[in-house]
């Protein structure tokens, strides 16, 4: 069974965050704010303030290299996007991973590559489990 973490629930602007970090391996608050802005509006210290928070509740950690803090994920991008999903179908969909996945065909159509891979991995997990 999968191990659970202590870390509290990320926000939608703590996940940006992470995600900028997970995808370079580590970045520094400049970094963050220069990806994260050329997208929208954002304010620099929004950033480094919410980056000082994620490093208060262990999301993060830091090295420092002079004046510079790089930051980088205490815990694996697919681990906590596994646990936010089995969260997400727990409390929303009362358990039902078929019902999550209704309520995102019935939003979004699939292509037919979408398809056959998604068949692929329900065949694959099947598979597992046997």
């Amino acid at each position: 069974m999968a191990r659970k973490s202590s870390l509290p629930p990320l926000s939608e602007r703590q996940l940006e965050i992470m995600n900028v970090i997970w995808d370079r391996g580590e970045a520094t608050v400049g970094e963050v704010w220069a990806e994260l802005s050329a997208a929208r509006k954002m304010v620099r210290n929004t950033v480094q303030t919410t980056v000082a928070r994620l490093e208060e509740k262990g999301w993060l950690k830091h090295r420092a290299e002079g004046n510079t803090f790089y930051y980088r994920a205490t815990q694996p991008s697919q681990d906590v996007r596994k646990r936010m999903a089995r969260r997400l179908v727990d409390t929303v969909f009362e358990g039902s991973t078929e019902g999550l996945l209704l309520a995102i065909l019935d939003e979004q159509p699939l292509s037919e590559d979408e398809a056959a891979r998604i068949r692929q991995l329900i065949d694959q997990a099947t598979e597992k489990r046997s």
